[in-house]
């Protein structure tokens, strides 16, 4: 018993020794494979708007460390309001929409993967304010780098379009966060090589291909969804329908989340809140 439980934490460093040296030299090659294209972006974000290119999001990193996340800044300067952004929000750009629409403001976090802050897949880096809210769960959680893709970002690819606008933030930490939370904690117990691999595809399928990708919360399965095309009126039907279906989902797996789970750590006010 003693020798197998000798055996898993070094086999876990030995995986993520080979993670970080296969995960670290591809970084640097994407960065500059996409240089022009960051540069062309930089370029467009400050001819449509003045004010940085890039915005740092205050994290909480591995093993517990300060995050300052960089992205490129996808809204007008000063902007206030929501700490969400929701679907066709105001606040954005017109840069900013599309980068938000493409998840190319996450570009920049290749430095982060590069400095050996970060991992190409894993949990995503959460708000200090929401790890202090599940301290236990973030525990487990943050043994592993944060990534810039994971589960959570293919199960909540149209996490804007789902989100409650009469309540965003107490919709996102009541029936949301849980559920992301669930995803991050079961692929921390057991990372691999292989997996990784399918998270990658997944997230080619959703942020290139625009495909909807369901991901299982009791195992992480990852399975394409193929949706009929639908014309006018019916399209708006269906926008409606699937927000409503989304909702009342989140709100099915939250509960199940929470009987799972009786030893996260309370919650404060969600007004207290802010969302990444």
């Amino acid at each position: 018993m003693a020798s197998r439980s000798g055996r898993r934490p070094r086999s876990r460093a030995v995986q993520n020794a080979l993670k970080r040296g296969i995960e670290g030299p591809i970084a640097l090659v994407a960065l500059l494979v996409l240089a022009p294209i960051m540069v062309v972006i930089a370029l467009l974000i400050v001819i449509e708007s003045p004010g940085p290119v890039f915005y740092r999001a205050e994290r909480v990193g591995y093993r517990g460390r300060r995050l300052r996340m960089l992205k490129f800044r996808k809204m007008h300067p000063g902007a206030a309001g929501s700490a969400l952004t929701l679907a066709g929000d105001a606040r954005l750009t017109r840069v900013g929409r599309v980068l938000s629409c493409s998840r190319l403001d996450e570009l920049p976090q290749l430095w982060h993967v590069v400095r050996g802050q970060m991992s190409i897949v894993g949990p995503r880096p959460e708000d200090p304010r929401f790890v202090a809210r599940y301290e236990r769960d973030y525990a487990e959680i943050l043994r592993v780098r944060p990534g810039l893709t994971g589960w959570t970002q293919i199960a909540f690819a149209k996490e804007r379009d789902v989100l409650d606008p009469s309540d965003p933030v107490e919709h996102y930490v009541q029936r949301i966060l849980p559920q992301k939370i669930g995803l991050d904690r079961m692929y921390a117990a057991s990372p691999t090589l292989a997996r990784d691999g399918r998270i990658l595809w997944s997230t080619i399928l959703v942020a290139v291909a625009q495909r909807a990708v369901a991901v299982d919360r009791a195992t992480g399965t990852m399975t394409p969804r193929r949706r009929p095309r639908l014309n006018g009126a019916d399209a708006g039907t269906a926008t409606a329908f699937h927000r409503q279906t989304s909702m009342e989902l989140s709100v099915r797996s939250a509960a199940q989340t929470s009987a799972d789970s009786p030893g996260t750590a309370s919650r404060t006010p969600a007004s207290n809140v802010m969302s990444p």
